[in-house]
């Protein structure tokens, strides 16, 4: 457990942080991201047998001196437009990449020198989702199942009900993934996720290609994830509809860089003033603090991170 005491300590003055009682009592954090940064150089690296490309691009600071702490239970979500850090900052926090600075910790483990529990404490649903196309979905998942040490005769009636959940019959069900359209994958990603019950859950745009309908099923599920397993879920969305109606607080993340953490109301309170619009959206929040919208595209290659 990591208490505010050690917390303040490790993150020095970081206003945005301070979540407790006002009384110095232990908070349960799941994960403390503490002034984490990710550079990638782009043809810059050069060794005793290269010489120096005067064309090459300078280097992408995808993620610079983020801090932030998500207390266990909670829905934390992260909006930024594409370039933003978004998924930099997921893929170093379930152990795919290395910060070049800072620390973050998984419910008190650290993810470089505690690489391997981590990774039993944790999943992740990307936009790209990673699986044998050859095996179909129940092949998939059941293979995911046996991976977090699920066995037994039921597994298989779990697998079924979870597909149908998400509309996916018994006849695809036994398809070759690779024959499946974008969207039924990432059903499957999901379905993959939810049956593995983490602790801490990483959705980097889950819902991308999914229909409004199925939309909606995730959403639910991913309340009910949290309400029945006490799991602690990290939002990556472009859709401010399901950040709002899921996150209990919100980052904006822009050109790498944290500018904005509160709950929605606390954000829609930060920049009503300035707005005059005593009631402004999330979407209205988000282009007064980045001034863009959120679909729009980093406005040039030094924005973008290597998504």
């Amino acid at each position: 457990m990591v208490t505010q005491e050690r917390l303040v300590e490790a993150i020095e003055t970081d206003r945005l942080i301070a979540r407790h009682d006002g009384n110095g009592a232990e908070v349960d954090y799941a994960v403390v991201v503490n002034h984490i940064s990710k550079t990638f150089s782009r043809g810059r690296f050069l060794d005793k047998y290269r010489k120096p490309n005067p064309k090459a691009k300078p280097p992408v600071h995808a993620v610079n001196d983020i801090s932030f702490a998500v207390t266990r239970n909670e829905i934390f979500g992260v909006l930024g437009a594409n370039g933003s850090g978004k998924s930099t900052l997921i893929r170093m926090m379930s152990t795919l990449l290395i910060p070049d600075a800072g620390r973050i910790e998984i419910f008190g483990f650290d993810v470089q020198r505690d690489e391997k529990i981590v990774k039993t404490l944790i999943n992740r649903v990307s936009v790209e989702a990673a699986f044998f196309k050859k095996l179909s979905p129940t092949e998939n998942l059941l293979y995911a199942l046996r991976l977090y040490g699920h066995s037994g005769a039921g597994m298989r009636r779990e697998i079924t009900e979870m597909l149908n959940r998400f509309g996916i019959k018994p006849d695809r069900a036994v398809k070759p993934m690779e024959q499946l359209s974008r969207g039924m994958q990432q059903k499957v990603a999901i379905a993959r996720a939810l049956l593995t019950s983490p602790v801490l859950l990483l959705l980097d745009e889950p819902t991308t290609g999914l229909d409004p309908r199925s939309k909606k099923e995730v959403q639910k599920f991913v309340h009910d994830l949290r309400d029945e397993h006490d799991a602690t879920i990290i939002l990556c969305s472009h859709d401010m509809a399901e950040a709002e109606a899921l996150c209990d607080r919100i980052a904006i993340l822009d050109k790498g860089k944290m500018i904005a953490l509160d709950t929605v109301d606390g954000l829609k309170d930060t920049v009503a003033g300035a707005l005059h619009d005593p009631n402004p959206s999330l979407e209205d929040v988000f282009i007064y603090l980045t001034g863009r919208e959120i679909d729009e595209e980093a406005d040039n290659d030094e924005d973008r991170d290597e998504e």
